[in-house]
């Protein structure tokens, strides 16, 4: 998104119809919605949380712009008198979120927005929106980054995102998951976020000679180049390689580094390693690239495949294993009445929340209670914050550094078996007994009202 811009119309129609609904019956009680996800897609054990600082910042600045009420009245489905009160419209509500980094599971709510019905309702696309993306995005890169056992991740996804706005998320979220850095030259510029990148085939292509082509990068960037090796024969290239770093090695300059995009990627990294160490190169590094995902990161490591660092793009990118999450934001209280919805495989639980994690004398996470907002569960930490109060901004944002920080130390004290790249244990999730008695109670209410 382009900073500055109005995202007030980034919304469905429907949002919009329902609203001028809601106002035409003076309907302005306030409204609790609730975002969660309701189930885990394949081999996925814990989701990470991302988006927030997206969101808090779109509605403590929600308004309809001149435009964006010119286009609504050329629409000729709006009456003029909500139009009217739409160009007065600002976020007045209070949110309540998990912080970035932090990790959830299936069912508990990310975010609860408490606001008149129609502000909350017409907060709905955006935060779905943002919050859908940038925690599938966090929760793809934690798991590369888990897998790579210690070795850099960057992130090399920008050409395959869908779109500019998900190439810049997909830099935010992966940085948050412990990625070391993107290729994304605007996220670097606007996140502050380490740059890496080496070349493309076609700049060795466009030289007759491989070699003249080292030579030439090499020229530009002496103190930190990285020359991409497999553009012919891959081997053939290493030694390329190895006769440029003993060149530089003459003018007391050092290679930083070759990459291998392509191939048997675990054998060739074995043969070029060793290629680099006969040639007294121990101390160049190799990268690996190439359509590249946690269960390849995962098998290298398992093998010890001498890669000291991956770059990672599209299926880190676009999350190709699991590519969308089943994330919903449901009306759970309005007008001081909890509610909920009982259609089948896609139920909720009605009331405001908290979610309360339990930690074991190791510090180690053993399991969530969902419970209702003015409950008190013994020994267990609060998760959710409130975030906006009032439609501001409560306190500092955590930086980016903040979160990413946050995301490192949780999944250190997530145990292995709910962080296992493949048929995870399901972590513990349990529903208070307040908050299951509730449910009882609206269910009975809601079945009778039919």
């Amino acid at each position: 998104m382009t900073t500055g811009e109005n995202f007030t119309l980034l919304t469905d129609l429907y949002q919009l119809t329902m609203a001028q609904g809601y106002f035409r019956e003076r309907k302005t009680g306030r409204a609790t919605f609730s975002l969660f996800i309701r189930s885990y897609p394949r081999n996925r054990g814990y989701f990470v949380a991302a988006g927030l600082r997206d969101v808090v910042e779109f509605l403590e600045g929600l308004s309809f712009d001149p435009a964006a009420l010119d286009y609504l009245h050329s629409l000729n489905l709006f009456t003029d008198d909500f139009l009217h009160f739409l160009s007065g419209l600002r976020f007045t509500g209070d949110v309540w979120a998990l912080p970035e980094g932090r990790v959830f599971f299936a069912d508990e709510p990310v975010v609860e927005v408490t606001a008149p019905i129609i502000e909350a309702q017409l907060a709905e696309t955006f935060i779905i929106n943002q919050i859908n993306l940038q925690s599938l995005i966090a929760s793809k890169a934690a798991r590369c980054v888990r897998a790579a056992a210690g070795r850099a991740v960057v992130d090399f996804a920008l050409r395959r995102a869908h779109g500019t706005d998900a190439g810049m998320k997909v830099a935010r979220a992966s940085y948050i998951a412990g990625c070391a850095a993107t290729s994304n030259m605007r996220a670097g510029q606007r996140y502050g976020i380490p740059l890496a990148g080496t070349m493309a085939h076609s700049f060795i292509s466009s030289f007759e000679r491989e070699a003249d082509a080292f030579r030439a990068f090499v020229e530009s960037f002496p103190n930190n180049a990285t020359l991409l090796i497999d553009t012919y024969d891959t081997l053939h290239g290493a030694r390329n390689a190895a006769q440029v770093a003993k060149e530089m090695a003459a003018r007391g300059l050092r290679l930083q580094g070759v990459r291998i995009d392509s191939g048997d990627l675990e054998k060739l990294a074995v043969e070029v390693r060793r290629v680099l160490d006969d040639a007294g190169l121990k101390e160049v590094k190799i990268i690996g690239s190439g359509g590249l995902d946690e269960y390849d990161l995962a098998r290298f490591s398992a093998a010890n495949i001498p890669y000291d660092s991956y770059g990672v793009g599209t299926k880190m990118g676009v999350s190709a294993d699991a590519p969308w999450n089943d994330m919903a934001y449901k009306l759970v209280e309005f007008d001081d009445r909890s509610v909920l919805k009982l259609s089948t495989g896609k139920e909720s639980w009605p009331g405001k929340k908290q979610v309360f994690r339990v930690h074991d004398d190791q510090d180690q996470l053993c399991g969530d209670v969902i419970a209702l907002r003015g409950e008190e569960i013994a020994a267990a930490e609060p998760l959710l914050t409130q975030v906006l109060h009032g439609g501001k901004i409560t306190g500092r944002l955590p930086t980016l550094n903040d979160s990413r920080s946050v995301c490192r130390d949780e999944l250190d004290r997530l145990p292995e078996i709910y962080r296992a790249i493949v048929d995870p244990a399901r972590y513990p999730v349990q529903f208070s007994a307040g908050l299951q008695d509730l449910r009882d109670a609206i269910q009975t209410q809601a079945l009778q009202a039919q």
